[in-house]
């Protein structure tokens, strides 16, 4: 290189030398790397013949401690890093893997939260002690797209981030393993935003006109897909990842003991593998869909696109337009409502009618413990003749079918009230 002067080899792989094109004299020195065709550069700050080679020797020997014993040799700052994570899931977003949505969301919190948070700290040197004070930082100097403090959920996923960003670092060997953050994410309290009965009453109705003003055939054949999505999801309670991963041979009709129709569906998320049940009502809506599909052999996907491809936005933008034209974008505490809010209404649904947690929670794929902590709101007025039985003064009352029950199921309208019957 032309800017190299006093160039002196202290051996083969290790040389001293000074710059050109700086003012200073001090000298710098170049370790080829062992076993790798790399080389660090480093600044010895100093003029000193004799120091210099010293602290070359010596940078030498730390080269190859760090090679030995797998300590990464080249430094990023955290920037550097998160910058790189971000573009990475760009490219995993283009290629089809995640939503465009899901790494917008990524990069906004590296650029607006994790970045100023760090600075210009190396990545080597963020360690626990960071992780555990980012939730106070953040809400002493961030604020929401509202004006008010952060919420919780989302301090949690933009740690979530933080996490993917250091397990990133240590994958690329930039940190050691042991340097990713393991502490617990805050929880999420938050009430979720479910569809009361009254809302997706009036959603579901509104939807049969939404999709009779279709402007084109095409807009109509996505807009009857996006609403029976939006059926199945609430009549199931799967994950988008599970919908988007469902083929036509993971749904089976069976009959229970008693010979009544239900169906059996097998889904799967990243890695994981579950079995849940639903109503004669769910088979017909996947009838709809495959009478509208073009992709309906057994190893094709349940949700598609017009041309049969895997829908990867699962209808996002189709749902997005419903929510808005039925004024139901957005929930009771201002949130944007998406589809993953059927799975909450089913949730919620499926416990006002009395379902047991235990029961529900397998049926989600999820624990007892999220269910309780996130559903807690539930009223167990619902409940009350299994609550209250077996205490004095609460005997069951046999032959109780005069009593109305006026649930609400998941599977669209509503069901009504049912009559009295009237006594002979």
């Amino acid at each position: 290189m032309a800017f190299l002067t006093d160039t002196q080899e202290l051996k083969p792989g290790l040389i001293i030398f000074r710059r050109a094109d700086v003012k200073h004299r001090n000298w710098y020195c170049r370790i080829k790397v062992p076993q790798q065709d790399r080389y660090k550069t480093v600044s010895l700050k100093t003029s000193d013949l004799n120091e210099a080679r010293d602290k070359a020797f010596d940078h030498d020997a730390d080269i190859r401690f760090r090679v030995k014993h797998e300590v990464p040799i080249f430094e990023k700052s955290f920037e550097q890093v998160a910058t790189e994570y971000s573009d990475y899931q760009k490219s995993v977003a283009q290629s089809g893997q995640i939503t465009h949505h899901r790494w917008e969301c990524v990069d906004s919190y590296i650029r607006l939260h994790l970045i100023p948070y760090m600075g210009s700290i190396q990545i080597t040197h963020v360690g626990e002690d960071k992780w555990r004070g980012y939730p106070l930082w953040r809400k002493q100097n961030g604020k929401s797209i509202g004006g008010g403090p952060p919420k919780d959920s989302t301090i949690r996923h933009e740690m979530m981030t933080f996490r993917a960003v250091m397990n990133y670092a240590a994958s690329k060997q930039y940190i050691r393993e042991n340097q990713v953050p393991r502490g617990k994410l805050p929880s999420d309290k938050g009430r979720r935003e479910e569809f009361t009965p009254q809302e997706y009453r009036h959603l579901h109705t509104f939807a049969r006109g939404w999709i009779k003003e279709a402007r084109s055939e095409w807009n109509a054949w996505y807009r009857n897909m996006a609403y029976n999505f939006m059926l199945v999801m609430t009549n199931t309670g799967m994950r988008t990842m599970e919908a988007r991963n469902l083929r036509w041979r993971d749904v089976d009709v069976r009959t229970d003991r008693q010979g009544r129709p239900f169906v059996c569906i097998n889904v799967r998320g990243k890695d994981k593998f579950r079995e849940l049940v639903a109503a004669q009502n769910v088979a017909s809506y996947l009838e709809r869909i495959k009478a509208l599909s073009k992709a309906t052999k057994p190893d094709d996907f349940v949700f598609t696109t017009h041309k049969g491809k895997s829908a990867i936005t699962l209808y996002q933008s189709a749902i997005g337009s419903l929510l808005k034209e039925s004024e139901l974008l957005r929930g009771p505490t201002g949130t944007i409502r998406s589809a993953y809010c059927f799975r909450h209404t089913y949730a919620t649904f499926r416990l006002k009618e009395g379902i047991d947690v235990y029961f529900l929670a397998k049926q989600m794929g999820t624990s007892v413990k999220m269910i309780e902590e996130f559903y807690g709101h539930i009223t167990p007025v619902k409940n009350a003749e299994r609550i209250l039985q077996g205490i004095p003064g609460w005997e069951p009352i046999a032959g109780g079918g005069d009593e109305p029950t006026g649930s609400v199921n998941a599977g669209g309208a509503g069901a009504k009230p049912a009559k009295p019957r009237k006594k002979k």
